[in-house]
């Protein structure tokens, strides 16, 4: 098995002093960040921070009002649609035709041929578990088998750029994975992917670097490390049963039900700590170390409310 394509250091989109306004409202302002060639890169923000107008003015849908936007060295040319690939928050598909047919259009549109993107179609519905639905009219598939269809319609011609919004809204859990399976592909394949995702998993599993953007501005970019580890530092992610004690060796970032994410100060013993639990009656089911979940870290940076939106 050959070995997945190294992450290259040369730009494949560069945004520069990005400043966008509509009348009064100035959405973005002074945005500069780079995607390099190769990698997994996520847009992430709470509702309204300013993501999907930055896709759209990287994209030519909108004229920024200041500031460069550069796609492969240059404004956006429709002449790359080939190459880049690009899934809207907003679906749009036409439902009034049969699935096989929406998918064989839309590959002659990039560049295969007929008989090649039929057949392509054909064996994706398959993977999808849409096989019997080749024939289908699109508006008789429930939301969520069209969210694949319209993933199929983004993949399709190998791209080299993916810029996915959501891809995975609304999917089950067994739907989820088979989709970041073949965004996985892609990625191992040399395809830079820009993501934007609510689903914090998602950034860990497969983003290489990340941007929050909070009021139109960036409030942090890095690698996915260096974001837990500004915001958070050392943790142990704990699953149990019982009451957590108060502890000067940590605090508890984050908690749900029967499971937590302990904030340790700098002199923490993590063995230590297992051992207070356990003398204090809490039955401890799972206990690991690491860094800051990234959605702890969503939670401190956007607050409890814009997460519960998102």
């Amino acid at each position: 098995m050959s070995a997945a394509p190294s992450v290259q250091t040369e730009p494949v989109v560069e945004v520069r002093d990005f400043r966008m306004t509509f009348g009064a409202n100035t959405v973005i302002d002074d945005l500069s960040f780079t995607v390099r060639r190769g990698e997994t890169f996520g847009l992430l923000g709470s509702n309204g921070s300013g993501k999907t107008t930055t896709i759209r003015a990287l994209l030519g849908i909108y004229t920024p009002t200041a500031g460069r936007l550069l796609v492969q060295g240059r404004p956006y040319d429709p002449a790359l649609h080939g190459r880049l690939a690009y899934l809207p928050e907003e679906r749009g598909l036409y439902k009034k035709e049969r699935v096989i047919d929406v998918m064989t259009y839309f590959g002659q549109l990039k560049g295969m041929s007929r008989a090649d993107a039929a057949a392509w179609s054909s064996a994706y519905l398959q993977r999808v578990d849409l096989g019997g639905h080749v024939r289908t009219r699109l508006d008789k598939l429930s939301g969520g088998q069209q969210q694949k269809v319209q993933l199929g319609v983004t993949v399709m011609a190998d791209p080299d750029i993916l810029i996915l919004d959501e891809p995975t809204k609304g999917f089950d859990p067994v739907n989820r994975r088979l989709l970041l399976g073949i965004v996985e592909e892609r990625k191992r394949a040399g395809a830079t992917v820009v993501m934007v995702t609510h689903q914090m998993e998602e950034v860990e599993r497969l983003c290489d670097r990340v941007l929050l953007l909070k009021d139109g501005r960036a409030e942090a970019y890095g690698t996915v490390g260096e974001v837990q580890d500004r915001y958070g530092g050392p943790m142990i992610r704990l699953t149990y049963a019982g009451t957590l004690p108060s502890s000067p060796d940590y605090t508890i970032a984050t908690l749900e039900r029967n499971y937590a994410e302990l904030s340790l100060t700098p002199a923490a013993d993590p063995q230590r700590i297992l051992r207070s639990l356990l003398d204090a009656g809490v039955t401890v089911r799972s206990f690991e170390s690491g860094r800051t979940s990234m959605e702890a870290v969503f939670l401190r940076v956007y607050g409890a409310d814009a997460a519960k939106e998102a």
